[in-house]
């Protein structure tokens, strides 16, 4: 596999430098993206740069991911993120290990191979490095002429409203400090990471060049965008993570499924490993029919099998089939309070003390007493004679069924179903 070639078609190429196309057909070559490890999981946002390492490693060059313990320290040096907090050495450790196990879900850390990922912490060397270090060793190489001429530096100075701090000027120094590093001390080569970054990478090959006459290259992909202009991986409640604690996988696949038509088009691309000609099959369907929506159940699945598992996957399926009338009561009681809560979110609700039903109670009392399900106790009769109630999935056949604690789901919650698409949530408090 051609790594630029592939990364192309994809779309995931912004920019490169010059003679890096050679540099890979060369010899095995070592790449790495960094990561931000200011959480104990990653996020959606996060995929991009983790999908171009994947496809580095499967066309066997050795990929690195650098978790920047240093630059967590310092936090948001802007000090407008609330992402990016100071951390002390033990949560980053912490958070060190945590991201390591979802990214050993995308890339080789374990085997023998020449091309085994390697995860490195620039805390490492970061830490004993001096300020009387730093600008002897490093700043001296690198012209302040240089750095001013950065877009991100001339757009931050320009503004006069907020100004730069010299944290965030010299930023590009200490991600340059990290290539560097990486180059001397693990023969890496190449440093990609999102278009925003570009200036912060070439500092790095900048500084190889001038430092030690070496020659390492970048490249970047563009900073992904959804199609109505908004930002990529957040929704209203946040971040869409990868820690199955902090985003359900019933969340994360409707994250995926719930992506338009263009935007489908272009994630089917950058976050699956599907093939060309898969790719094009899939996105021809998809214009016969698009009701069908067949680009982005396929996107759902191949995201959410690869981040969680395709167990994960299937529950998450079952559970978006609920709504729909195709659920079974075994459907709905091997679900986890997160998912059901997730899937009947924005539905009436009525609490129900829980002694009511250690005694039990008749259904047309649940439904048109205790709680609002039905105005009149009539009108409950009516309906279920004609076989629009049921409860937990199951038709309710007669009006004198009586309910009790058993039928509760998780202890807790009774869903009531009036007609095709009204549910209820009944919960014994």
């Amino acid at each position: 596999m051609n790594f630029v070639e592939e990364l192309s078609w994809r779309g995931m190429i912004h920019d490169k430098m010059p003679g890096l196309d050679e540099q890979l057909a060369k010899e095995l070559t070592t790449a790495y993206v960094g990561i931000d490890p200011t959480a104990d999981s990653l996020h959606i946002g996060h995929l991009v740069g983790v999908m171009m390492l994947k496809h580095f490693q499967v066309a066997g060059h050795k990929p690195i991911v650098l978790v920047g313990g240093a630059t967590g320290m310092i936090g948001d040096p802007s000090g407008k993120s609330q992402e990016r907090n100071l951390l002390d050495e033990r949560t980053l450790r912490y958070n060190q290990e945590c991201l390591k196990k979802q990214l050993a879900k995308f890339l080789d850390f374990e085997s023998n191979a020449a091309n085994a990922a390697e995860m490195v912490n620039n805390y490492d060397w970061m830490s004993n490095f001096t300020f009387l270090d730093f600008i002897r060793d490093i700043g001296k190489h690198i012209t302040v002429n240089y750095m001013m001429a950065k877009d991100s530096v001339k757009k931050r100075i320009e503004d006069s409203s907020s100004g730069m701090s010299f944290t965030e000027f010299t930023y590009q120094l200490v991600q340059g400090t990290d290539f560097l590093h990486l180059y001397q001390h693990k023969n890496c080569k190449l440093q990609m990471g999102g278009s925003d970054q570009w200036g912060n990478i070439t500092t790095g090959t900048e500084l190889i060049r001038r430092k030690l006459g070496g020659e390492a290259f970048a490249l970047t992909c563009p900073l992904i965008k959804k199609a109505d202009g908004t930002k990529f991986g957040k929704t209203e409640s946040g971040n869409v993570w990868l820690d199955p604690a902090r985003t359900s996988p019933y969340k994360f696949y409707q994250f995926w499924l719930n992506a338009s038509d263009e935007d489908a088009q272009k994630y089917i691309k950058i976050f699956t490993l599907l093939s060309k000609e898969e790719v094009k099959t899939l996105v021809e369907e998809q214009l016969e029919a698009p009701h069908l929506r067949s680009l982005q159940k396929r996107l759902a699945k191949e995201v959410t099998c690869m981040v969680h598992s395709e167990e994960a996957w299937h529950t998450a399926v079952e559970a978006s089939e609920i709504l729909f009338g195709k659920g079974t009561e075994d459907t709905l009681r091997k679900l986890d309070e997160e998912t059901l809560l997730s899937i009947f979110e924005g539905v009436p609700q009525f609490s129900l003390p829980d002694e009511v039903l250690v005694k039990g109670i008749n259904v047309i009392d649940l439904l048109a007493e205790k709680s609002e399900v039905f105005p009149s106790k009539g009108e409950a009769r009516r309906t279920i004679a004609g076989g629009g109630v049921s409860v937990n999935k199951v038709k309710v056949e007669s009006p004198d069924l009586l309910i009790d604690a058993k039928q509760l789901i998780g202890g807790k919650y009774l869903l009531v179903q009036k007609g095709k698409k009204n549910y209820y949530l009944i919960i014994a408090q």
